[in-house]
């Protein structure tokens, strides 16, 4: 076991639950499965329209920002991006109606698919034992995450559970870190952070003094020119059990 900080602060989604990972090859399932609804576009080039809006929409701070509090609602937005595009391409549009129920059926898929990652429980649950506080701090509209929470079996697993849409703030600003440090009664040279985001989980809380831990589960490493230096990169959380090789 190696010399662990007083306090770690998680992130849940694609942390400790596969959530959101390879978002093009979910699109192209759902396509599929609606294929006959879609036709006579092909599956892949609805999938590859819906794939292209969804990181244009992402990218977009405003839309993210307001988009995670009601997924269900930026999907179909996403989703209404691609009609229009085939539309201008000069390509048969499906309804709108199909395009809601395409959108919908990708908030169910993903829920259907997600999963605790291979040793994440077991961590948490070591890490708990050694005497490590632990908080789990989420962004995303209260309901959803917090029936993660409890699907996943997690709250009796954190001293503090932080859900953007139950607080009213979220990473990356500065209070959603020290609410939680607070919570734990703990201070910034205690605390570890681990999450797969660059921006909320290792950008935005080494400023404050955290040290931070990027769970780079696609085993992608950082893109090309990265201005941004995780303290520590791991592919899997039972990693945080091991010495830093």
């Amino acid at each position: 076991m190696p010399t662990l900080p007083t306090a770690i602060l998680f992130d849940l989604d694609d942390t400790i639950i596969s959530a959101y990972r390879q978002p093009e090859a979910a699109w192209l399932a759902v396509a599929g499965e609606m294929a006959d609804a879609i036709a006579p576009v092909s599956p892949q080039r609805v999938a590859q329209l819906i794939a292209r809006e969804a990181r244009l929409f992402w990218d977009d701070p405003d839309n993210h920002r307001v988009g995670r509090l009601d997924l269900a609602v930026a999907r179909r937005a996403i989703v209404g991006g691609a009609r229009a595009r085939l539309a201008a391409e000069g390509h048969p549009v499906f309804a709108a109606e199909v395009g809601a129920r395409l959108a919908d059926r990708f908030t169910a898929y993903r829920d259907e698919q997600m999963h605790v990652f291979p040793g994440a429980l077991e961590t948490i649950d070591t890490l708990r034992a050694a005497g490590v506080r632990l908080a789990l701090i989420t962004n995303g509209d209260g309901p959803r995450q917090r029936a993660k929470v409890e699907r996943f079996d997690l709250a009796r697993r954190f001293d503090h559970i932080q859900i953007e849409g139950e607080a009213g703030f979220g990473k990356p600003e500065e209070r959603a870190y020290r609410h939680a440090m607070d919570a734990l009664g703990v201070q910034s040279h205690q605390t570890w952070i681990v999450g797969d985001n660059l921006e909320w989980e290792v950008a935005a809380p080494q400023t404050l003094g955290l040290h931070a831990v990027w769970h780079d589960h696609l085993g992608a490493g950082l893109p090309p020119g990265s201005t941004v230096k995780p303290d520590r990169i791991i592919r899997a959380l039972p990693e945080l059990l091991s010495e830093q090789g």
